[in-house]
């Protein structure tokens, strides 16, 4: 390694995560019933980040109908807020 002048690459020790209580628990309202019997009686969203470019992010958020599994509403944004949210709901209501 000397004679090639190589070096190896310290890294630092990341610091140990610790846990901190829950201050507000949401209820457990579908109680894992992930089927409904009408349409527009249960809707679920999530948020997926997308990496592109060079260290570029987007974030897609979706509105799916638990009754058939359809998309009632998606938004692009490049900061997954509030502000995401409000404009999926918004646009599925």
């Amino acid at each position: 390694m000397q004679i090639s002048e190589l070096k190896s690459v310290i890294r630092r020790k990341r610091k140990l995560y610790r846990k901190s209580p829950a201050r507000h628990v949401a209820e457990n309202v579908l109680n894992r019933a992930f089927t409904s019997e009408k349409p527009n009686e249960k809707w679920c969203t999530d948020v997926i980040k997308l990496n592109y470019g060079h260290g570029k992010k987007a974030y897609l958020r979706a509105i799916i109908d638990l009754y058939d599994g359809s998309i009632v509403s998606y938004v692009f944004g490049h900061s997954n807020n509030n502000s995401l949210v409000f404009k999926t709901t918004k646009s599925a209501i």
